[in-house]
């Protein structure tokens, strides 16, 4: 079974790739656009088929989807930052819904027989009322940022394109997820990068934070990769499915757990550049409809994640200053 994987240098791509390696029975393609992307898989590197591929060109999408033929498409490339997409906000549209119309139209043209995942986002919800909580799939969306609106964009044309041409599209709208090798960009990553840093004496023993009574749905990655397997191989093509933990945390219980896993007393600072003009005040999930139907549950827990991704930046910072 061939596998495409476009944005496998990400986070989730890199995660996800790691995953269908270790099942044995999947032959894995992703696509890079840089060689500093690529160097970011370190040893998988030699085990995937490397496509530098530049999805906004219909040209090299076209002859990626006619000379592969993939089984699986899991769309995972897109620009995924939202403070990025407020300062950038016609850029983020472009990189997230140009590549994925591409992507359609190629496997439309050369009728290629194949699943589609589209990694949609619980950000789609943006303003969610007390009462609505936790939040179904049924949910209005009121989108908070142009980064949620891209990516209604694009889940609504995976809607059209597998009810206008028949392609199996399955949606998946995930709600928050860290772990190793999440970008520093993230929350989660930030604080554990300040943490690690002020361990090793390179920075002040100073935390920098926005809003921290944010609430959040937090999911392990490497618990987000294999519901995105379940939902391209038990989904149903046209449906959306939410996918999330179903716990709820605010940043401060993150940046509490992320400190108590340290011996450094630090300092709590809110640097009002890391506050958004509009935030959500809560997001959780309701992720029984899909656990319904492909039988997914969470298996690593939050105290867990945060280890992990703590440790994973320790390791990496000293990498970086020995010599």
């Amino acid at each position: 079974m061939k596998a495409l994987i476009t944005g496998v240098t990400g986070f989730a791509g890199s995660h996800l790739a790691e995953y269908l390696l270790s099942r044995g029975d999947v032959d894995v393609y992703g696509t890079f656009r840089s060689l500093t992307k690529k160097e970011q898989l370190g040893n998988l590197i030699d085990r995937v088929h490397m496509e530098n591929c530049e999805l906004k060109d219909p040209q090299s999408v076209n002859e990626l989807i006619q000379r592969i033929k993939p089984d699986l498409i899991f769309h995972l490339a897109a620009q995924s930052f939202v403070p990025t997409s407020l300062s950038s906000p016609a850029d983020t549209m472009v990189n997230n819904i140009v590549p994925q119309l591409h992507l359609f139209e190629a496997v439309r043209n050369h009728a290629v027989a194949c699943k589609i995942q589209i990694a949609c986002s619980s950000e789609e919800y943006g303003l969610v009322y007390p009462e609505e909580i936790p939040i179904k799939e049924t949910n209005p969306l009121r989108p908070l940022n142009p980064y949620a609106v891209s990516k209604i964009a694009q889940d609504y044309l995976g809607y059209q394109y597998h009810h206008s041409y028949g392609l199996a599209i399955i949606r998946t709208r995930t709600f928050h997820h860290t772990g190793p090798r999440r970008g520093e960009s993230y929350v989660t990553s930030n604080f554990a990068k300040q943490i690690a840093q002020i361990e090793l004496g390179l920075q002040e023993p100073k935390v920098h934070v926005g809003n921290l009574e944010a609430i959040r749905d937090f999911t392990d990655v490497r618990d987000i990769v294999k519901a995105y397997w379940l939902a391209i191989t038990r989904g149903e093509p046209g449906d959306v499915y939410n996918i999330s933990a179903g716990t709820r945390y605010t940043i401060e219980d993150m940046l509490k757990t992320l400190l108590a896993l340290t011996d450094v007393q630090v300092e709590i600072h809110v640097d009002t550049n890391r506050l958004r003009p509009s935030d959500v005040d809560i997001v959780l999930g309701d992720s029984s409809l899909f656990r319904e139907k492909t039988g997914w549950e969470p298996e690593i827990s939050f105290q867990q994640t945060m280890e992990d991704l703590l440790n994973y930046w320790r390791s990496v910072l000293r990498q970086q200053i020995s010599p």
